[in-house]
């Protein structure tokens, strides 16, 4: 679901996953028709780095 919202509206999953600063200038970024291609694809890029990180604190408190 937050992949289809960082497609259609990249500043959004930025406030779903806890940065509200870097949302706030997805948001100036896709603004501008031009800038909406470069903002989505840094809202996939924050979204698979957040999954990621979720996945290692995981491992670490499963103790492995």
């Amino acid at each position: 679901m937050r992949l289809i919202i960082a497609i259609l509206l990249p500043f959004l999953v930025f406030f779903t996953i806890g940065r509200p600063f870097q949302g706030i200038l997805c948001l100036l970024l896709q603004i501008t028709l031009i800038g909406w291609i470069p903002a989505a694809i840094w809202a996939v890029y924050a979204l698979s780095q957040y999954n990621t990180d979720k996945k290692i604190s995981a491992m670490h408190k499963d103790g492995r």
